[in-house]
Parts: C-alpha cells; structure tokens; sequence
C-alpha cells in the first residue's frame, strides 16, 4: 500500500482554486485575461486550506460548547464573525438560501 503525504491528502484541487481565482480576478480586469504563475496558485491553494483548517476548528470548538458533535451551517457562521471576517456572513447566508448576493 503506497503512503501518501498528509499534505497531497488536504491539497486543495489546483483546477478549482484556478478557476475561483480566475473568475474573481476577471471582474476588475478589462481584458479578462488573468494568468495566475504556478507560485501563485500553490499560495492560493495554501492560503485557502489554512483559511478552512482555522474556520472548521473553530467552528468544531464553537459545535463542541453548545455540546453537539455535527458542525451545522449556523456554527460556520459564528465562526466567520469569531475569526473576525464578517463580510463574509451576508454572502454565505445568501448563498446558503440560494439567492444572488451582490458582490461588491
């Protein structure tokens, strides 16, 4: 059975992260034409897993005081504003019940 690094097994799909990245990078370009450099996209990838490692602990934590084990979409979002991103909450809440929310 071959071993596989613990990083490989969390890495983040490149494919997808590109396509995140690219698709929000191209609202401010006038061209659309983003290139995103192979560096570029293992930061992307790193950042965004490190960014869901810390939002799920703390949200496990969150789960874990009101003495639940499943983590449920409220606990994310309290998770959000304790990590002090509370941007984020209208967009997720939106998303979360399907409507469009209007990125600024």
């Amino acid at each position: 059975m071959e071993k596989v690094a613990v990083a490989e097994v969390e890495e983040l799909p490149k494919t997808i992260v590109r396509r995140v990245v690219k698709d929000k990078l191209s609202q401010f370009s006038d061209d659309g034409d983003i290139i995103i450099h192979k560096d570029g996209l293992r930061a992307f990838c790193e950042s965004a897993r490190i960014f869901i490692h810390y939002l799920s602990a703390t949200a496990n934590d969150l789960c874990k005081e009101s003495r639940r084990q499943t983590i449920n979409a409220d606990d994310v979002l309290k998770a959000i504003e304790e990590i002090e991103f509370p941007e984020f909450v209208q967009p997720l809440k939106a998303s979360l019940d399907g409507t469009k929310f209007p990125y600024v």
